[in-house]
């Protein structure tokens, strides 16, 4: 099996070559660098017919991370060290599916999906970040992934060729890697999030949520708070606390990628 390991080493192999001829030619001017920016993909949650959390006052979880993501994006782009793109960047309907796929499509090296919870306890609050795992860490997260997951009752079903045992195998071998980018990237979202918001007790967790199983791509879901209670759901309404969101979450990638997050990218 090609990994990208050996895709690396032989990529770096065909650098040396030229190298060694150019000692035996007149120097020339070295030509710039156009290895391309990493691509970090923003997924605002649910849009369309899909509202996501409905808040105490009637505001949309779709229209909240929509904003937020759309913020986040500017101020990624201001850095110059990313190419950003939105898995959706209107008030439209994108299955879970395919949420992954575009993001698998485009080559990502990280994948960050935005999301704002409500739960029956209106006392509730707090950010909290979420890695994939079959096993969730907790009752609530087990029902949160249960609700984000059913987001694709507004899809079409789709049948796959591949047998699940098949893809089950393909996939494991691939997570390993994967998941270290995914666990490194959430410590850095709850360290960052963590000097501006208020989070939730024990705030990396984890579940089976369809939107992170991009079995290439490091891939985060942050919950930025909870709809269902008042003093959130207030804040989130409000484009000055979701200027400082997105800062954290801005702060969080350079981190990621400072800290290594490049020997991710696919």
């Amino acid at each position: 099996m090609i990994t990208r390991r050996f895709v690396l080493a032989g990529l770096a192999f065909s650098f040396l070559l030229p190298e060694r001829a150019a000692d035996a030619a007149p120097k020339r001017k070295q030509a710039p660098d156009r290895t391309p920016l990493p691509l970090v993909m923003l997924d605002p949650g649910h849009g369309g017919k899909d509202p996501g959390a409905i808040g105490v006052s009637g505001t949309y979880e779709k229209k909240i991370v929509l904003a937020t993501a759309q913020e986040l994006r500017r101020q990624l782009l201001a850095t110059r060290r990313y190419r950003v793109e939105l898995t959706r960047q209107r008030d439209a309907f994108v299955a879970l599916e395919e949420r992954v796929a575009i993001a698998r499509r485009r080559g990502a090296a990280l994948f960050v999906s935005v999301h704002a919870d409500a739960m029956p306890d209106r006392g509730v609050r707090g950010a909290s970040v979420y890695t994939l795992n079959e096993t969730a860490s907790d009752n609530q997260t087990a029902a949160l992934a249960l609700r984000e997951n059913s987001a694709d009752r507004f899809g079409t079903p789709k049948f796959r060729a591949t047998s699940p045992e098949v893809a089950r195998i393909l996939v494991s071998l691939v997570r390993q890697e994967t998941r270290v980018g995914s666990t490194r990237m959430a410590r850095s979202v709850v360290q960052s999030l963590g000097k501006h918001v208020k989070l939730l007790p024990n705030p990396a967790r984890h579940a089976s949520f369809m939107v992170l199983k991009a079995a290439d791509i490091p891939s985060v879901l942050v919950e930025l708070g909870f709809m269902s209670n008042r003093a959130d759901e207030a804040a989130l309404r409000r484009a000055a606390h979701r200027k400082v969101l997105a800062a954290a979450m801005r702060q969080a990638v350079d981190a990621y990628f400072a800290a290594g997050g490049e020997r991710y990218i696919g």
